[in-house]
């Protein structure tokens, strides 16, 4: 029986199955867009975004040694015997993703925030109003996540991680339908907060409006809302018709591509139709490779629907009366 040291092992894992069947296997792959593939032997298996996923069996994985043990039933001793002689005739050539092409363009945008007003009392009373806790608002204040433009908007800001603002969305204060994008932001750097101490979970969200509700149910629990990984989407993610041909969001994908560390991702969309439909897509693209648990609010459209029934306030009422 042959044995492979640590390091052989650990060299064969790194081979990715795009670039094993580009160096080896050329003629099984077939491009359906930029940067996603089939295999010409199996149609429902697709590789994109460094992962490979066999839908019909509900399987995948990232390396070309899961795929040559979990598709061709090769034994371990077998597909690494595989790799390892392909490597001794022909050096690999190593492809990669629209992650890293999507971080060089990064650097082309610049992002333009609103002049800021002199205090930040209209867009705190808002956030009070949709339930949000005073100490959380206080918090991003300080970190200059959230602040209050001229226009008495309150802006959401999203940082890379040198902590320089590249994402900003804007919300009304007065006119509650008035919502945009900065000039120049980017959804790479969606609004998040990241935990104090380092763990292996993220929960997702559709705004910064939910995420911030979310942080203000764990602290009305007693739980510590700063130890949490909570990120934006920057808006409803809408995957392909297709399920098994849908792409990571972009926040989502830069954002695991920047903590290797994250294993379980916990899914706080929306109740609604598009909602429920993206929570399926992403959990069918995702659970390869990650934990995925879909939890919706139990009451309510969004998280801060909840949030609000559980504190019986009715934030639009109140706006309606403040008209």
């Amino acid at each position: 029986m042959a044995y492979y040291t640590k390091n052989q092992i650990n060299h064969v894992k790194q081979m990715d199955l795009l670039s094993y069947l580009k160096n080896y296997e050329p003629d099984e792959l077939i491009k359906k867009s930029d940067s996603t593939y089939i295999t010409k032997t199996h149609d429902s298996l697709v590789i994109s975004n460094g992962l490979w996923n066999w839908f019909s069996r509900g399987i995948g994985g990232k390396s070309a040694l899961d795929y040559l043990i979990k598709v061709r039933d090769y034994s371990f001793k077998e597909a690494m015997n595989i790799i390892l002689n392909h490597e001794k005739i022909e050096t690999p050539t190593y492809y990669k993703y629209a992650i890293k092409e999507e971080q060089n363009d990064l650097k082309k945008l610049n992002l333009t925030l609103p002049t800021k007003a002199n205090d930040n009392e209209k867009a705190i009373n808002y956030l009070l109003k949709r339930g949000i806790d005073k100490d959380i608002i206080d918090e991003c204040i300080d970190n200059e996540t959230i602040f209050q433009d001229k226009n008495n908007n309150v802006v959401f800001v999203g940082m890379d991680k040198n902590n320089t603002a590249r994402y900003g969305f804007i919300r009304g204060t007065l006119n509650n339908n008035f919502k945009g994008e900065c000039y120049g932001s980017h959804k790479a750097f969606s609004f998040k907060l990241d935990s104090i101490n380092k763990n292996d979970t993220l929960h997702l969200f559709e705004s910064a409006i939910d995420l911030l509700s979310y942080a203000t149910l764990l602290k009305l629990e007693n739980k510590e809302w700063y130890n949490e990984n909570l990120l934006s989407l920057a808006g409803v993610y809408r995957p392909a018709r297709n399920i098994e041909e849908s792409t990571i969001p972009l926040a989502l994908k830069y954002y695991l591509n920047q903590h290797q560390n994250i294993s379980k991702i916990i899914l706080h969309l929306d109740n609604d139709i598009t909602g429920r439909e993206a929570s399926f897509a992403l959990k069918t693209i995702l659970s390869s490779r990650y934990k995925v648990i879909d939890d919706p609010p139990r009451i309510g459209k969004d998280v801060n629907d909840f949030l609000c029934k559980k504190l019986k306030i009715n934030y639009k009422e109140r706006y309606e009366k403040e008209r």
